[in-house]
């Protein structure tokens, strides 16, 4: 895959099962935004084939779930919970929804709200939520399709450790109960380590593909980094240390030594 002039990867081989859960690592630039777009059907890749349920991805399908960054909305935006949540189903198309389809839709609307735990939020205005409240939302929007596969693209950053186990509990009970994929874009493993089933770790158009155990290694990172990366593990704890400017840590910050913690149950 290429963005102007550079090689994010190539020859990426990855099939995702139904139900699993795959944590996308690597620094920023590496290309992890890059796969989502593509799943999305909003980029085509620039040589080989993007297939979702063996067909290839189309802008607005419901068969793709889409989780973004938790970003807080304008408190004056004029949505509702549910009318927020309804964009996922209908926020490409135009025109009113009439008759047994607008039955349909309100249906799903409430149940994607329940699958979230959200129902007392359906009426609120959605800009006044707290940011861990609007995330959930933002989960209902990408579940009211019913989609085959769930693409989450940070969408940890700026919430508390209480909303993100929140928001983790939820996508993996999804995937445990409908058979869902989650593709889940993250700069730190630790929160989502738990329920990480493999890991895609891209770095600088090199890429390594396996379980936790396998990619979060001294001689695996240490290889896709080109430079001494150590990986200890101490009290089910996995610290990755870095030398040589590697930012291998949560914000990528870039210093003589860099140290990242991730939890292992």
């Amino acid at each position: 895959m290429e963005r102007g002039t550079r090689r994010l990867w190539s020859d990426l081989d990855l099939d995702v099962s139904q139900g699993e859960f795959v944590a996308i690592l690597g620094p920023n630039g590496s290309g992890k935004t890059t796969l989502l777009t593509m799943l999305l059907g909003l980029l085509p890749p620039a040589a080989g084939e993007v297939l979702v349920d063996g067909r290839r991805p189309q802008r607005g399908s419901s068969r793709v779930g889409y989780v973004p960054q938790q970003k807080a909305l304008d408190p004056s935006v004029p949505l509702r919970g549910r009318d927020f949540v309804g964009l996922g189903l209908d926020g490409h198309r135009f025109g009113p929804v009439f008759g047994r389809r607008r039955r349909e839709r309100r249906d799903r609307i409430a149940d994607a709200l329940h699958q979230v735990g959200a129902e007392a939020w359906a009426d609120a205005p959605v800009g006044r939520l707290s940011g861990g409240e609007q995330q959930r939302l933002r989960i209902a929007q990408a579940l009211v399709g019913d989609p085959d596969i769930l693409l989450c693209d940070e969408p940890l950053l700026s919430l508390d450790l209480a909303h993100q186990g929140v928001v983790i509990d939820l996508l993996d009970r999804r995937r445990r109960e409908h058979g869902t994929a989650v593709l889940f874009v993250t700069h730190e493993l630790n929160p989502v380590l738990p329920v990480v089933d493999r890991v895609l770790y891209l770095v600088d158009g090199r890429f390594r593909v396996g379980t936790p155990d396998e990619v979060m290694t001294s001689e695996t990172l240490s290889e896709l980094y080109r430079t001494s990366v150590d990986v200890v593990r101490v009290r089910g704890r996995i610290l990755v240390v870095g030398h040589e400017n590697v930012p291998v840590h949560h914000h990528g910050e870039q210093d003589d030594v860099v140290v990242s913690s991730f939890a292992r149950s």
